[in-house]
Order: structure tokens, then sequence, then C-alpha cells
């Protein structure tokens, strides 16, 4: 018989400041069954074993080691484990008994506190993942006609990642040396447009927009980049036109017919961004992406009931 395992159930218990009654019914067991297990006379079935765990705030592995303790609550125990072997297999266990300790109203402000820390480092963990994953493809490089959109597709993606955690300065002095290195390379440009308007520097994002332009006229995407920048500095009928002039280069380009629903949406013109969203679904489901076309139909939806 495991020692540590008879003594530790006395020792979580006492921690936990329960009486054998109070165990024995959180259990669905007897007093009884309770004090045998203390005295090493009986054990308890191995199937109640993650319930009294989960009771004194411990791992199952906890109930056999002579080193360990009670913790407030299963949840935070979780936590522990997920702050010593940060996995995503333990931040989603973690997750899923702190919701349940939320559900329960019994939480408390150290519980929340922890709660947000494993989210902290759950994000600097998927933040370390993503990049990794990123720069696999950027080094890469476009090599073919199939993988030169998920270049650039990507290149954009790590620029907005980095906008999200504070480094959108460095996207802008990177993308600034590239042009400075005379590159004529349209969606480089495109990559310092956007650069500039992830960090919400509209005006610079502008003015290098309209460098764009005249070096390339004809590319279609550079002009949803322009009619963004031209929303957000108030140019509603420029930024109307630049994304009109994309679709009149590719009536295909979604992304223009998007910008302009959002903005309809934004400003209350529902019916205007309802047509638009049924629009983008109908032309996704014909296309057979069935997924992609739930995303328009909801907002299509919020629209209808504010109409």
């Amino acid at each position: 018989m495991n020692t540590a395992f008879v003594s530790n159930l006395k020792r979580f218990r006492l921690a936990k400041s329960y009486t054998q009654e109070q165990v024995a019914e959180k259990l669905g067991v007897t007093a009884q069954s309770v004090s045998r297990w203390e005295c090493g006379t009986t054990l308890p079935d191995v199937m109640l074993l993650p319930t009294i765990a989960e009771l004194y705030g411990v791992t199952i592995d906890d109930l056999y080691r002579s080193t360990s303790v009670a913790y407030a609550n299963y949840a935070q125990r979780l936590a522990a484990v997920f702050e010593d072997n940060r996995t995503a297999e333990n931040f989603v266990r973690a997750e899923q008994e702190f919701q349940k300790l939320f559900r329960s109203g019994h939480d408390s402000a150290d519980d929340r506190r922890t709660y947000g820390i494993i989210h902290h480092y759950m994000m600097k963990l998927c933040r370390d993942k993503a990049i990794e994953a990123f720069d696999n493809v950027i080094t890469e490089g476009a090599k073919s006609d199939d993988t030169e959109n998920i270049y650039w597709r990507t290149r954009h993606q790590k620029m907005l990642l980095y906008a999200d955690v504070g480094k959108s300065e460095d996207t802008i002095r990177e993308q600034l040396a590239i042009m400075e290195s005379g590159s004529n390379e349209p969606e480089e440009w495109i990559c310092l447009v956007a650069a500039y308007q992830y960090a919400a520097q509209y005006e610079q994002a502008y003015e290098w927009f309209c460098k764009a332009i005249e070096r390339f006229p004809n590319y279609p995407s550079l002009y949803i980049y322009g009619g963004d920048c031209c929303k957000q500095l108030g140019r509603i009928e420029e930024a109307f036109a630049y994304w009109d002039k994309a679709l009149e280069l590719d009536s295909t380009y979604l992304d223009a017919w998007y910008s302009k629903g959002f903005y309809y949406q934004e400003c209350g013109e529902y019916k205007k961004a309802y047509i638009i969203w049924c629009q983008i679904a109908e032309e996704l489901t014909r296309d057979g992406y069935d997924i992609e076309a739930a995303y328009p139909l909801r907002l299509a939806e919020e629209c209808k009931r504010m109409m």
C-alpha cells in the first residue's frame, strides 16, 4: 500500500478544512469509508480518484506524492501544471476547469488573477509559434506561382501580428529599408502601405499609396488599401472611388465589397450593407466555400435585425 497516498487523503482533507462527513457527502460515500481510507484499511475505488483529486485541488499524481500540497481548487492546480509545462493541452485543461469554477460562482479574486496569468502565458506561446510558422513560410520565399500568393499573405499576417503586440514600428522600418533599396515589386509597396495602416498611421499610409499607384496604376489590391486609408481619414467619396477602381480591375475582388459592407454597417446604412453581405455569401457559396459564406451571412442577419 502506498503510504503517501493514505497520508495525503487525511492531509489534504485537513488542509481544506473538511470533515470526514463533508467529504463523504461530496463523494457520495459513507463517512466510515472515508475513515477507512485514511487509516489504510481499504482504498477508494479507482473511478473515484479524479473526483477526490478535484475535491482536494490536486492532480491524481499528487495523491501519490509525499511532497504534494492541496491547492485552493482544482483549477488553480491545473494552472500550476500549465505554468510548469506550457503546452496547449495543459492550457485547455486549466481553461475548462476555470470555466467550471466560474459557472459555480465560487471563484475568488485570486482565481480570476490566475486565469488572467495563464491566458497571458498562452498568448506569448501562441505569438511565438505564429511567428515561427510565418518565418518558415517567408524563409522559403515565393518559389512558384502556386506559393507566391501565400508568401505575400504571410508577410501581411506577420505585420498584423506585430501590430497587435505593439511592434508596428519594426515592420515599418523593415519596409522602409526595402524601399530604400529601390524595390520595384508592387507587393513590397503594398506591404509598406499596410505596415503604416496597421500602425494606424493613415496619413503616411495614404502618402505611400499615392506614390505606389503612380508606379503600379493597374494593381487592384493597392486600391483596396488606398480606399481603406481614405475611409479612416474621412475621405469617403475618395474611398469608394478606390474600391470601385479595384473592382473595375478585378471584379472578383471580394475585399473591396467587404470594405464597402463594413462602411455601410458602421454608419447605419443597414439595407445597403445587407445587400452586400448577401452578395458576398452568394458568390462564396457558388464557388463552393460554404463555411466561408457563414460569416457574411451572420453579418447580413445582424443588419436585417437593425433594418
